[in-house]
């Protein structure tokens, strides 16, 4: 995969640790487009696989700078979110999601 990470820190979504590992945690951050245009709420869609059937959506909990979810990774080859507000707008990177590598 190629590395999106600086694309996507300019989109305004940031994980954290950098390096994703299976069956730890992982604070994902978005200050991105829904952000900013003054969602009051952000849901973060979240899938282990490519084919979204294990999608998970989880409440971000809001911040000065954005909006912030903490989630436990599974044991897969990535971790895919795409963002959506209460008005059902999408950031899903025009329609390709971020998608980060997890290393074993």
């Amino acid at each position: 995969m190629i590395n999106n990470k600086r694309i996507y820190r300019k989109n305004g979504i940031i994980v954290d640790p950098g390096k994703i590992h299976p069956d730890h945690q992982v604070k994902i951050a978005y200050d991105g487009l829904l952000s900013k245009s003054g969602a009051a709420q952000v849901y973060a869609h979240v899938a282990f696989d490519e084919d979204w059937n294990s999608q998970q959506v989880y409440p971000m909990i809001k911040k000065a700078d954005g909006f912030e979810v903490c989630i436990a990774v599974e044991d897969a080859d990535n971790l895919n979110v795409a963002f959506k507000d209460c008005a059902n707008n999408w950031d899903n990177n025009d329609g390709h999601n971020y998608t980060f590598d997890i290393t074993e």
